[in-house]
């Protein structure tokens, strides 16, 4: 009976007075708290595991031919043909080196990273966010703003990675044949041509911080992020493979390029009307050298080969823009209304005056969507719950609506 008295959990401790149930093994004894959280934990496994293996199975990669990418990228994005083209090349490359493993005699090709220079609003993220989603690969956006030095207040490149390893469930083969857009890259250029003297912890540092992942190299990633967990283990992600897609407006480089090219010269040779067009899109001639003399350092400009450029949007384009996409501003409030019960009909002349306010202002396609919701935001607030089955947008209800708005009050650059 003594013998009775003594038993305890041997994972626990807690005796057998403490307990309401003692399992009894060979030599030891389990408590009924023990196998519930042993349950707990082997639930938790099992479940990682199989996101981790659903994760690999959602993230197989598709590859197309080049004319199939760029079919598929003019159902989201309206025009910008040169830059779709060079985008399905260097994608299109850059996965079939992945799938194709080259031998030790064979020629090995190096992998070709992107810069996308245009004014805002015109497709940039856009392209690269419809790229991740043909070919099925992990994706994660980073602005280049946040980056400083290692080492001061701010985000490591690292943790660019941090966040792809997040979209696909820290898959870490998926993620190391991923895409990253790195946004506003022009935010992180020096203010002149020439190295800075003092120290640019959120410019050329940057820069210089970004050249070996570019490249392709092993990296430490800490997976929730740097400083705040200093102790946590890391993972190691070679970037090897892993596309960069990098855009910024760049805005007064077309200044940069206007100084190279000349544009201001006289002469009886001189065709005015040509020199006129080129000076309204200039970022069509834009070079590595531009964009050094712009503050990116050569050594980057090195790891980022293709260069390609988004054309400003001119009125038949915003047009487009807002009714042929799969996922057109028009067809995304009609869908909003129609949850509601609710037939949208936009007039023509509405679209029109949209387009106008949009060249007006200069913001580009995201502007169309400010102007979209100015125009009917009475409307989703008020018609919801009234029992309405129809709502008409005319020219004059589209005036009164955006004559209301803050809006309206917006300065013409």
């Amino acid at each position: 009976m003594a013998k009775q008295t003594n038993l305890h959990c041997s994972f626990c401790g807690r005796s057998r007075d403490e307990v309401k149930i003692l399992i009894a093994g060979q030599e030891s004894h389990i408590c009924e708290n023990c196998v519930e959280h042993a349950q707990e934990i082997i639930g938790q496994e099992l479940v990682g595991t199989e996101e981790q293996n659903t994760s690999t199975q959602n993230f197989k990669l598709t590859v197309r031919k080049p004319t199939e990418i760029k079919k598929f990228l003019d159902e989201y994005v309206i025009g910008q043909d040169e830059a779709k083209k060079i985008l399905a090349v260097a994608v299109y490359n850059h996965f079939k080196r992945i799938i194709n493993k080259v031998e030790k005699d064979e020629v090995e090709i190096e992998k070709s990273n992107i810069i996308m220079v245009g004014e805002t609003g015109t497709g940039k993220t856009l392209l690269a966010k419809s790229i991740a989603r043909m070919l099925n690969v992990p994706f994660a956006i980073v602005d280049a703003t946040v980056f400083t030095e290692a080492g001061y207040v701010g985000e490591d490149v690292e943790s660019m990675l941090t966040r792809l390893l997040q979209n696909c469930n820290y898959d870490v083969v998926a993620a190391e044949r991923g895409i990253v857009y790195v946004d506003e890259l022009d935010k992180i250029a020096r203010k002149g041509d020439n190295p800075s003297i003092t120290r640019d912890v959120s410019g050329e540092g940057v820069q210089q911080g970004l050249l070996k992942m570019l490249e392709g190299t092993e990296v430490l990633v800490p997976p929730q992020g740097g400083r705040k967990h200093p102790d946590q283990k890391m993972i190691k992600v070679d970037t090897k493979n892993i596309l960069f897609i990098c855009g910024g407006a760049f805005d007064g480089i077309d200044k940069v390029i206007a100084r190279r090219m000349n544009t201001n010269a006289i002469g009886f040779n001189v065709n005015k009307a040509e020199q006129e067009m080129q000076r309204k899109n200039l970022l069509q001639f834009i070079n590595a050298q531009d964009l050094k003399g712009f503050g990116l350092i050569p050594e980057l400009l090195g790891r980022l080969p293709v260069v390609t450029y988004l054309n400003p949007l001119d009125a038949e384009t915003l047009r487009n823009i807002l009714t042929e996409p799969k996922n057109s501003l028009i067809k995304q409030f009609t869908k909003l209304f129609q949850l509601e019960g609710i037939a949208l009909t936009i007039e023509e002349e509405v679209l029109n005056f949209m387009v106008e306010k949009a060249l007006e202002y200069k913001l580009g396609a995201r502007g169309l969507r400010s102007i979209c919701e100015s125009i009917l935001t009475d409307a989703m607030f008020e018609l919801p719950g009234t029992g309405e089955t129809e709502l008409l947008v005319t020219l004059d209800y589209a005036e009164n609506m955006f004559s209301k708005s803050k809006m309206s009050l917006l300065k013409v650059a």
